[in-house]
């Protein structure tokens, strides 16, 4: 049983790394129930952002780009290889490894999980007004550009 709010003790709802982690389960339940509903994980969403943004590239950059540890990288990409939504085809310099390309597939799933987070995002952030939504993407950035937390695991995360 999680305490509700009014129960907690006040010393406690002031801590800002216990408030930051409460909003972070939040945000991945919202989050992980969207793309589950779709199939996905938000690490499928991750590798398709990463693609489309920067655009192809080895595993071992993917996981670089994306903070998913490389020895889990693999079952990622062949989740999203199997659903079409990547292509690997053998690096013409280096043909040891291969190059992650998305595909239109892909180009169009990454749509549909785009506008589920956006959904879940919207739910997250609805208190706040779009100042305050303005302002904590603006303080969370620089806690993380300071820290550069640690990413999970994807077998931990989903």
């Amino acid at each position: 049983m999680s305490p509700t709010p009014e129960s907690t003790p006040a010393r406690l709802r002031g801590i800002p790394s216990r408030l930051l982690a409460g909003a972070s389960l939040v945000a991945d339940r919202l989050v992980g129930e969207r793309l589950a509903a779709e199939g996905a994980h938000k690490w499928h969403f991750a590798v398709l952002v990463a693609l489309a943004e920067t655009g192809a590239a080895s595993q071992a950059e993917l996981s670089r780009r994306t903070g998913i540890y490389r020895s889990d990288m693999v079952a990622v990409l062949n989740e999203l290889a199997d659903t079409a939504c990547i292509r690997r085809e053998p690096d013409p310099a280096d043909r040891r490894r291969n190059v992650i390309t998305l595909t239109p597939a892909g180009r169009r799933r990454l749509e549909r999980l785009d506008a589920l987070v956006a959904d879940a995002q919207r739910e997250l952030l609805a208190p706040l007004s779009p100042g305050q939504q303005d302002e904590l993407v603006r303080l969370l950035t620089v806690l993380t550009e300071r820290h550069h937390p640690a990413h999970p695991r994807p077998r931990d995360a989903r």
